[in-house]
């Protein structure tokens, strides 16, 4: 009982040092994010949506110090994940074999292309769907389109960071895979109710119509479709170590 007391407080002492050192950098990150943010935002500013039907304002002396917070969080939380998913690694290292502790650093640069290309679908699909569908709605009420600067880029980051999150779906199932929490047979008859919380939350994030929910949702559904395949062929190769090593003990 003592020793499992021990290894237990163990864990949670390199876990919290593992969260300091990522809080460490985030905020490192972000102040490096605030000087960054100018030109950024000043270029999203000047580009489609809001460049082509709205004048953004602000309505508080705070809003623009509130763009500049919004930003360096967003910066540094992208230039972060690399180092946030390197010392997610090094936790859960010791309890790895040496072959998985290979194969699962290599996740780590799959991760983040994914994350940035979440981001992009997000910036370049949804959020301009959503955007424009809210658009027509405040026109068909004769309403005056004036929008704060901080509202909208809020309205952008509620839609752009859930979904680039979600990309990081394939990654962590390979994870959980090479874990042996998840396998391919479990993730097929979770498949059915994944559906169903993929396509709810493509018609959360977009506007409600139909084509809008189906450009959202088809991707999403492939995303796991592509998980199920990652986890189908490290599982494949699970057994058949598994299968090997029995032999070797046989043998001796």
């Amino acid at each position: 009982m003592q020793d499992n007391t021990a290894s237990l407080v163990e864990h949670l002492t390199e876990l919290r040092k593992r969260l300091i050192w990522i809080v460490a950098v985030l905020v490192v990150a972000m102040i490096g994010g605030f000087f960054a943010a100018k030109p950024i935002i000043v270029y999203l500013m000047h580009s489609e949506p809001a460049s082509s039907i709205i004048t953004l304002n602000t309505f508080s002396p705070w809003d623009a110090i509130r763009l500049y917070m919004q930003f360096s969080f967003a910066i540094g939380l992208v230039v972060t994940l690399p180092f946030t998913l390197t010392q997610l690694w090094l936790f859960v290292r010791p309890g790895l074999l040496d072959h998985e502790k290979k194969a699962t650093l290599r996740y780590i640069p799959g991760a983040v292309l994914l994350f940035l290309l979440g981001l992009s679908f997000a910036y370049f699909v949804i959020f301009p769907m959503a955007f424009y569908f809210t658009s027509n709605v405040t026109q068909s009420l004769s309403l005056t389109e004036t929008y704060g600067a901080a509202q909208y880029f809020s309205f952008m980051f509620n839609i752009l960071l859930p979904m680039a999150l979600l990309f990081e779906l394939p990654v962590v199932v390979m994870f959980l895979t090479k874990l042996r929490i998840l396998n391919p047979s479990r993730l097929q008859k979770l498949r059915r109710y994944a559906y169903l919380v993929l396509v709810v939350i493509a018609t959360v994030v977009t506007p409600p119509d139909f084509i809008s929910d189906i450009l959202v949702a088809i991707p999403m559904i492939l995303l796991y479709e592509v998980s199920i395949m990652l986890s189908a062929r490290i599982y494949k190769k699970q057994l058949e170590m598994d299968k090997q090593w029995m032999s070797q003990t046989e043998e001796a």
